[in-house]
């Protein structure tokens, strides 16, 4: 028996308790307000945050990866994020990887079951072969999803850092992490409708969490994604506009460096800078820990 009423993410919410009475405008006004403490709630953990972030970075410089488990929406948010990653830092797809109870169907169909295993979690997470390297992040609104506690267990038993993300105060997770991000979002507009708050909090915190790490690899130089995978041609022109600007190089210039590195931004502004070879521009990036900024005062200094 699950006592519902002990959990934040199911109370009712005196502000939306009429909410079906109200015109669009109203609702919707509603909503907003609410959304609004979902930031709120984030705010307070920025610290932690950041502690996440810098021991995530550190694991990944030695081999580490960054794995997300959870369920339903919480499951959802995590698999999004992941895959998101390739394409915008040209990271191998088993770097940062989701894992959602009921595996890749419950993506597009919800497998609400699937959350009350909590071996499924176990098998789910080791069949990745876990280790100390890891960074296990579970994901559960309520912070009690059985699936999730099952993959922080196991994470903990291979040693690997475990972080918690949930929306309830003292949670079960929560006492099983070595990092506890709570975000109390409190009651939702639709009594118990996590998606809403509760996700965008999630959404919040992972963004922080992936992005944090791949700019602490040198993924990034200023606000840039120099190590954009050019997959289409939004992508394309995206790595040019970045060679371009970063290599104060023409058009024209950037376009014959990306041709050299196969469509890579970051070797490409090293080509444009200091005209020399992809193979060239590869040992200066190896040199310089894959950091651009680093790689081009190498290669000034060169010339």
């Amino acid at each position: 028996m699950i006592d519902l009423n002990q959990l934040e993410t199911e109370k009712k919410n005196p502000a939306s308790a009429h909410i079906d009475e109200l015109s669009p405008l109203e609702l919707i006004q509603v909503i907003h307000a609410e959304d609004q403490k979902a930031v709120d709630a984030v705010t307070p953990l920025i610290p932690k945050i950041a502690d996440a972030v810098d021991k995530i970075a550190h694991r990944m410089k030695i081999g580490g990866r960054l794995i997300y488990c959870g369920a339903g929406t919480s499951g959802r948010l995590g698999v999004l994020d992941a895959v998101e990653c390739p394409p915008t830092y040209s990271t191998p797809p088993e770097l940062v990887t989701g894992l959602i109870a009921g595996g890749t169907d419950a993506m597009f169909r919800a497998k609400e079951g699937a959350e009350d295993d909590e071996s499924l979690g176990e098998s789910d997470l080791s069949s990745l072969s876990v280790t100390e390297l890891d960074s296990i992040v579970g994901l559960s609104a309520s912070g009690r999803t059985p699936y999730v506690v099952g993959a922080l267990r196991y994470a903990k038993l291979k040693n690997a850092l475990t972080i918690s993300v949930s929306c309830t105060p003292i949670s079960h997770i929560a006492s099983i992490a070595d990092v506890d991000l709570t975000a109390v979002t409190g009651a939702e507009v639709v009594t118990g409708s996590t998606r809403m708050k509760a996700g965008t909090a999630q959404k919040m915190i992972l963004n922080m969490l992936s992005t944090g790490a791949m700019i602490r690899l040198g993924k990034v130089y200023g606000n840039l994604m120099v190590d954009v995978a050019a997959t289409n041609e939004k992508l394309k022109e995206r790595a040019l506009n970045i060679v371009a600007e970063v290599a104060c190089c023409t058009r024209e210039q950037a376009r014959a460096a990306l041709r050299k590195t196969d469509g890579r931004a970051k070797p490409a502004i090293l080509i444009a800078v200091g005209n020399c070879t992809a193979e060239e521009a590869d040992h200066i990036l190896q040199e310089a820990d894959g950091q651009l900024a680093a790689a081009l005062r190498i290669i000034r200094e060169e010339n």
